[in-house]
């Protein structure tokens, strides 16, 4: 096991995870609002849209509109996802106000790869140098390298470690020939597959292949468990999380009507304040993000600590300070 990290950073994906799946329309200054919130926080990284075909993920119909309408937070990035060239050329359309940066994307299932892009293995591999001639093209970096599907598929089961070290191997290769260096590697949890025992099998694995490549994880909390597999990362050292405000969203290609968005951000800010971890960010104002994002969907949404709130003011009232 590694020693607990002393720091995380926090990719905010809450208004792009979530707004994506919510089943009504969801004003766009309402989407806006959230964002610009969520970045007054103290959050260095807020994905606030996808480049996806509106006729697929209606919730993501306005992404230009949204983008346009933030203001600038400075140390604050705000991202888009995009999946092919056509939405990463909205994307470049968008260079004034977005951070770009390349990702590269293999999946462990082929059955989801199917349902999510209607491709095959071998068609993903080989999209993958021309992504890379793509990006350099626009002088944009290849920075991410990603595994859907790492823990487990709806579709297909259990997903076998071995089948994900190879998968990052091949990433790795791929981004090496095309003249790149991925600086982390995301797993992603896509549908909620992950236990915190895979976690660290899994985790471990790519470990002992790639000791010194910097992990993400991407949890979600279908099954409860995104807190519990998010500690399990941390025990092993891992340093990056995707999360979402509240606990929005979920994967509209999963297969699953109570779908749940990623590990919740400000479930994770807690955990990590009480073990003495930093992460930047200011609870009370994350808190309040939360609030307002269930204000905004008009149904309760999964968060903890939103409903029970941070112990800081039970402290200060009792005259006690936070052990470590």
């Amino acid at each position: 096991m590694s020693d607990l990290p002393k720091h995380i950073h926090i990719n905010e994906e809450g208004p792009r995870e979530g707004f994506q799946i919510e089943p009504g329309p969801i004003p766009t200054a309402r989407k806006i609002e959230l964002s610009q919130r969520l970045a007054w926080t103290g959050l260095g990284h807020v994905q606030v849209a996808s480049f996806v075909n509106p006729k697929a993920v209606p919730g993501m119909a306005d992404a230009d509109d949204v983008i346009d309408g933030l203001d600038p937070v400075p140390g604050v990035e705000f991202t888009a996802l995009w999946l092919n060239q056509r939405g990463f050329e909205r994307a470049l359309t968008h260079a004034d106000r977005l951070t770009l940066n390349g990702s590269l994307n293999l999946y462990a299932s082929d059955a989801f790869l199917k349902r999510n892009q209607n491709r095959t293995p071998d068609q993903q591999r080989a999209a993958q140098p021309e992504l890379i001639e793509m990006y350099r093209a626009a002088g944009v970096p290849v920075k991410r390298g990603f595994i859907t599907a790492a823990f487990g598929c709806n579709f297909e089961g259990d997903i076998p470690v071995d089948r994900v070290v190879c998968l990052v191997g091949e990433l790795l290769d791929i981004a090496e020939a095309g003249g790149e260096s991925i600086d982390h590697m995301g797993l992603g949890d896509t549908m909620a597959w992950a236990t915190p025992s895979s976690i660290k099998r899994v985790v471990g694995a790519i470990r002992e292949a790639h000791p010194h490549l910097r992990l993400l994880l991407h949890l979600h909390d279908t099954r409860g468990l995104g807190i519990a597999n998010a500690y399990a990362g941390l025990e092993m050292g891992v340093d990056m999380f995707d999360t979402a405000v509240a606990g929005l969203g979920g994967c509209p290609f999963a297969e699953h009507k109570g779908a749940a968005g990623n590990v919740c951000t400000e479930d994770l800010v807690f955990m990590c304040n009480e073990m003495g971890i930093e992460t930047g960010v200011d609870l009370d104002a994350l808190i309040d993000c939360a609030k307002l994002a269930e204000d905004i969907v008009g149904h309760p949404l999964p968060g903890a600590v939103a409903q029970g709130g941070a112990l800081e003011r039970y402290r200060e009232a009792l005259g006690h300070v936070r052990c470590v």
